[in-house]
């Protein structure tokens, strides 16, 4: 049976959990307490609409719908500014270019080359980066229009919506299997593993900046490989979120 409402605060240690996960990798105008009441808010709805599944655990469910309370309280705060967007689309439409013109993944000082800019002036842009997404609700909609909705617990996907969703997958897998060795052992530490920027620094023996550096410029590369395979449409969150 699903948990009762009385039974919120149980499940308040994976709030905060999931909020310090996501804040790990935000600017610092974001406020923890925010993304936390936001996955309450999730955690709730959660605990009204989950309808016992012997397939998947309460807390499975539920993760994905904390997760999307706080992403959707994230787009309403507008959090990154336009000139984050600009820069970081800057360095993606670089990396882009150069892969295609070396075949292979180009360095930093190949990346700041092509934007004519120094090392230095890159890498500053790379810290202004920081908090750029893998994914942003606003890089999947068509002609200005919603390209994502929210799907209840009874509604069933269609063939298609699956067949995106395994796409996205693969798209992902491969854009991150492309990534230089040291990148990769660096969004694995991050994302599989959850180690914080301090413990990243740690294995891969530099700075804390210097990881924040190496995670936007991974990023970039993920999503400079996501826009050159025309990936321009999502299927719904409820399946986006096995992708994650």
């Amino acid at each position: 049976m699903p948990p009762a409402d009385d039974n919120l605060l149980e499940y308040a240690p994976l709030v905060r959990k999931l909020a310090l996960q996501l804040i790990a990798r935000l600017p610092a105008s974001v406020q923890l307490d925010d993304l936390m009441q936001a996955g309450m808010i999730g955690l709730l709805d959660a605990m009204r609409r989950y309808q016992e599944n012997p397939e998947a655990q309460f807390e499975t469910y539920a993760t994905a719908r904390i997760r999307g309370a706080m992403l959707d309280e994230l787009r309403a705060q507008d959090w990154l500014p336009r000139s984050v967007r600009s820069k970081s689309r800057k360095i993606e439409t670089a990396i882009q270019k150069q892969e295609q013109a070396l075949m292979r993944p180009p360095c930093e000082s190949e990346v700041a080359g092509e934007l004519g800019v120094s090392l230095s002036e890159y890498r500053d842009m790379l810290n202004d980066a920081h908090g750029v997404q893998i994914l942003h609700y606003e890089d999947f909609s068509r002609d200005g229009e919603d390209a994502w909705h929210d799907v209840s617990a009874s509604e069933e996907a269609s063939p298609l919506d699956t067949l995106l969703a395994g796409d996205l997958r693969q798209v992902l897998i491969d854009a991150i299997g492309a990534l230089p060795e040291r990148e990769k052992l660096l969004m694995s530490l991050c994302y599989e593993q959850g180690l914080n920027l301090k413990e990243i620094g740690a294995v891969l023996n530099v700075t804390e900046a210097r990881v924040c550096q190496l995670r936007s410029q991974a990023i970039a590369r993920i999503r400079a490989h996501l826009r050159e395979h025309a990936w321009q449409d999502l299927p719904p969150e409820s399946l986006l979120a096995r992708v994650a």
